[in-house]
């Protein structure tokens, strides 16, 4: 798929760090409880690493104690997407950024979490930039 944000692979290494670009790039995953988000309580919006696009607000944040920071729906619909992923012998919907086509992680549905979505954006800390909001 092409992507407003359409750099090349070069590019990409050149501006993220191995670990980010093994996320993002390639859909790895941050080991669980290692991300710098899992516990902020900060008010703000998350942002792609890769591109910067607004992608979660931190009052849809919540804690599910997955060891990943979770997010009960993004910021828009549009500022995301969802592709199937039957990776690791089971069904799952990967999401990434709809602008830059970068890997944020999973969302999962029907957990019984007491959020207003039923649903669970489990994503990796390395795929975000968090900016305060100012006050």
């Amino acid at each position: 798929m092409a992507y407003p944000d359409s750099r090349t692979d070069a590019e990409w290494r050149e501006q993220l760090s191995s670990e980010e670009y093994a996320v993002l790039r390639k859909a790895g995953t941050e080991r669980p409880w290692s991300g710098a988000y899992v516990d902020t309580k900060t008010v703000g919006v998350y942002r792609c690493r890769a591109c910067a696009t607004e992608l979660f607000r931190s009052d849809t944040k919540f804690d599910s104690h997955c060891g990943w920071p979770s997010f009960y729906a993004p910021l828009a619909e549009d500022r995301v997407e969802y592709i199937e992923d039957r990776a690791m012998g089971m069904k799952r919907v990967e999401v990434r950024c709809a602008n830059c086509g970068s890997h944020l992680g999973h969302v999962f549905e029907g957990e019984g979490y007491a959020n207003p979505t039923d649903q669970r954006y489990c994503i990796n800390s390395v795929s975000l930039t968090l900016e305060p909001d100012e006050g």
